[in-house]
């Protein structure tokens, strides 16, 4: 699996973790789905994403 893949796999895996947290939880838990959406819009205006550092350390090409 490409680094992309893996980096857009994990982003939509941790909205809907974000989505549930908030509807079982917590409702401030709505903050962590913000979180996961800023950090996509500045990395795809950036190139910068700490994730995307993350798993290729990892192994993924």
């Amino acid at each position: 699996m490409s680094l992309e893949n893996v980096v857009r796999l994990f982003a939509g895996a941790m909205v809907l973790l974000s989505i549930a947290l908030t509807h079982w939880v917590h409702p401030n838990f709505v903050w962590f789905t913000v979180f996961v959406g800023a950090n996509l819009m500045q990395s795809s205006l950036t190139g910068f994403c700490p994730a995307a550092m993350i798993f290729k350390r990892l192994g993924f090409k």
